[in-house]
């Protein structure tokens, strides 16, 4: 994918409540002395899947866990499983490159209300701009009450122009108006906020693609993002989401949203694994800089510690 960068320097870190909800249990295992493959394999499947790795691709992990370990013992174990994990999502440890070129890059945005789109977008214009870029947004989310607003706030303190209109607008106006001034203001980034919930699934995807064919047939050539945002708290249903929306529209990258709070882990390792779509970014908390680049070797370690 192109057009993103990396703030120099940047670990990603997160609170320690995924540490003690995977790691410590994983530990918890060994600990009572078991040895025996058929001891240790079913609690690590029921930790698993309690963890939010969803029962497809548990067992498809303890398969392969099965055929590599020789002698059931803690480090062994934990290796091999740590090994797996790696492999099989390789594709989200994939670090965005910056642009090669002057092209503009257009991220589009979406995700289903409640997830935490409208913050996600303002941390994400406040890193882009912090990196030296020109970034525009694009208040294409006309359907929700208060969405506007509630973008032109993030923007604000980001210190970010946005394009707008009022509510119930017609969205395709919005970004056809955004890509003429993101052209006028040279601009490097331009966000485009889409509804995150109309009257039907259908509708929604719609929505989306009309919004595909309008940066398509205004702004040929330039570098497309197509960014979901997941809640990680929601488990299996931000699978289930990730799902669809990859099916109907296609999805570059995922922007995985708090993690700071009661979320158990396993989700972000699923949505890779499964998906083979790589979670770009991490939000960490609620200040407009807690959006961090997702590392997910540093991430698996953290579960496994």
């Amino acid at each position: 994918m192109k057009g993103n960068t990396t703030l120099s320097g940047e670990r990603f870190v997160f609170k320690v409540k995924l540490n003690i909800q995977i790691g410590k249990r994983l530990g918890g295992v060994f600990s009572k002395k078991a040895e025996k493959k058929d001891e240790i394999i079913p609690e690590i499947e029921e930790i698993l899947i309690t963890s939010d790795f969803g029962v497809e691709f548990t067992q498809q992990i303890i398969s392969e866990l099965e055929k590599r370990v020789g002698a059931y013992e803690r480090e062994e174990v934990l290796a091999v499983l740590r090994e797996i994990l790696k492999e099989r999502i390789s594709l989200a440890s994939r670090a965005p490159q910056p642009a090669q070129d002057s092209r503009m890059t257009v991220h589009l945005v979406f995700g289903v209300n409640g997830t935490g789109k409208t913050t996600s977008i303002g941390k994400l214009a406040f890193r882009l701009k912090k990196e030296k870029r020109r970034v525009l947004i694009a208040a294409a989310d006309t359907f929700r009450d208060a969405a506007i607003e509630q973008l032109s706030e993030w923007a604000r303190r980001a210190d970010v122009p946005v394009i707008r209109q009022g509510q119930g607008a017609d969205p395709g106006a919005v970004v056809y108006d955004a890509i003429d001034a993101a052209y006028s203001r040279k601009v490097n980034d331009l966000i485009v906020d889409t509804a995150g919930r109309l009257h039907n699934k259908e509708r929604l995807m719609e929505e989306l693609k009309k919004i595909s064919k309008i940066l398509d047939k205004k702004a040929p050539g330039e570098t497309q993002n197509r960014l979901l945002v997941l809640d990680a708290t929601t488990g299996q249903n931000a699978i289930e989401q990730a799902r669809q929306f990859n099916e109907y529209t296609g999805v570059d990258g995922i922007i995985l949203t708090k993690l700071d709070s009661s979320a158990k882990g396993g989700v972000a390792c699923t949505v890779s694994g499964m998906l083979g779509v790589p979670i770009l970014w991490a939000g960490t908390g609620e200040k407009i800089e807690d959006l961090v680049s997702f590392n997910i070797d540093e991430y698996i370690d953290i579960l496994l510690s």
